[in-house]
């Protein structure tokens, strides 16, 4: 996006927000049976890379009809803006500073420690069927890949697709390691090479449509974390020069093909009213790579604690139980969501402690119900940052370092960024969500009450640190 247009894209972003927190909210009531889950991940997606978030300048029409039948979410949140942390904290349901998944881990990291079940362990423990097809990223291990963690079929990458010999800025280092592709705890292909990566997002869906065919008669888990749009950006033959605007465009293109897909596989195996669907990406966009980035409205991208990081667009389909066609402007996190469906599925929680609990009153939009967090915090690599309260009214930044973008640069290219600083401020998120003034001075009664959580928050998991 030009500079010039941004001011227009803020105008419509911001017209959107206030549309959904004035619109209706996503009534529903406890499912009477079991449903299947499908959780959909997308890698460094923008919070405005689909419509109706955004007004992306290429079709998702897979995506909007999915908003369209269920609900979007538009205050959606994960605990950190990088790779590893946010996907371990979505599937065990912790904070990274409790489990210790910090930033985006290399090939053979330990990754998650075992001590923490996963999403696929708990829902496996519950009578499941489980699969994971995608980027892993949160161990490559014997014993902390997804096979060993819960998922009965996998295939994917276990780290990030330019952890290879073809990195733009450090090929000797990722060239040491080659990125293999597994399928069911085995190596299929020993180096993957540009040949490859256009045909991951088409891979991964097989898997997933195949998948649900052979289980229409079971409840599953299907979890399909795609690589895409996570640099360096791939598309298949069919979808390639499709868009109209470059190659992220084409990209986001065949992602959308992909829900549809997915979509497509539950509605004609007589599935669509007893599954819920979950969208979402593990963080914002990365914006140094400038015409091969995602969107965003919101402060900065991914790799920081402001909004354009850690606030990730959100739809949620379950017919019958999540009005359709709704918005919301609740706010909640990817920790909840192993207990919210470990309450639909009827299984139970891990014996770990886990940080997240059961929203599913509020992602049904059930009159009175409230968010039950104090805050959800928000750190990048092993820095804890600062904290929005549970309702998403404040937000409160620690004093802090934080890249800015200088120069983004184009064509799979990484830009330039600068270190800057941030005072402790509070932000007034209902009415000043791109966190442009510092209001601490006018609210110190609330900003005091942050300040409390946020040190015993770190008191309790970053203690050795800071």
């Amino acid at each position: 996006m030009s500079r010039m247009n941004r001011r227009a894209f803020l105008q419509t972003a911001g017209a959107s927000l206030a549309a959904a927190s004035l619109g209706p909210l996503c009534p529903g009531a406890t499912p009477a049976s079991r449903p299947n889950i499908v959780v959909i991940f997308l890698d460094d997606s923008g919070w405005a890379d689909f419509a109706p978030f955004g007004t992306p300048p290429y079709p998702t029409p897979h995506v909007e009809q999915l908003a369209k039948e269920g609900c979007r979410f538009d205050q959606f949140y994960v605990p950190q803006a990088v790779c590893s942390a946010s996907r371990a904290a979505l599937l065990s349901g912790c904070y990274p500073g409790r489990t210790k998944v910090f930033g985006a881990h290399g090939p053979n990291a330990r990754g998650l420690d075992t001590q923490f079940a996963t999403m696929g362990e708990v829902l496996k423990e519950g009578g499941y069927t489980t699969a994971a097809f995608g980027k892993w990223h949160i161990g490559d291990q014997d014993d902390t890949r997804p096979w060993a963690r819960g998922f009965d079929n996998s295939c994917g990458l276990m780290y990030s697709n330019d952890m290879w010999e073809f990195h733009p800025e450090n090929p000797e280092h990722w060239g040491k390691f080659p990125l293999q592709f597994w399928d069911n705890g085995k190596v299929t292909i020993p180096r993957v090479t540009k040949e490859h990566q256009p045909h991951l997002t088409t891979w991964y869906t097989e898997h997933a449509v195949d998948f649900i065919n052979r289980n229409r008669t079971k409840p599953f888990f299907l979890y399909v974390p795609h690589s895409m749009p996570h640099v360096p950006l791939f598309v298949s033959e069919k979808f390639k020069g499709k868009s109209g605007a470059g190659l992220y465009g084409d990209v986001m293109m065949e992602i959308d093909w992909s829900v549809g897909e997915i979509m497509a596989a539950l509605k004609s195996n007589g599935l669509e009213d007893n599954t819920l669907v979950i969208m979402t990406s593990d963080n914002g966009p990365w914006s140094s790579y400038g015409n091969h980035a995602g969107q965003t409205p919101f402060r900065e991208a991914k790799g920081t604690s402001f909004d354009g990081g850690v606030r990730s667009a959100c739809i949620m389909k379950y017919p019958g139980r999540i009005k359709a066609g709704t918005a919301s402007g609740r706010a909640f996190s990817t920790i909840d969501i192993l207990p919210t469906v470990a309450h639909l599925a009827g299984a139970p929680l891990p014996d770990n402690p886990i940080d997240g609990k059961n929203v599913w009153d509020l992602i049904t939009g059930k009159p009175g119900a409230k968010n039950p967090h104090d805050y959800y915090p928000f750190s990048t690599g092993a820095t804890f940052e600062g904290i929005i309260s549970g309702d998403g009214k404040w937000k409160l930044h620690l004093p802090h370092k934080y890249r800015t973008l200088v120069t983004p640069a184009n064509d799979g290219a990484a830009g330039k960024y600068r270190q800057e600083d941030i005072a402790l401020s509070l932000f007034d998120m209902e009415n000043d969500p791109l966190e442009t003034t510092n209001v601490i001075d006018k609210f110190p009664d609330i900003a005091e009450k942050l300040k409390r959580y946020a040190t015993d928050h770190q008191i309790k998991f970053y203690a050795k640190k800071q």
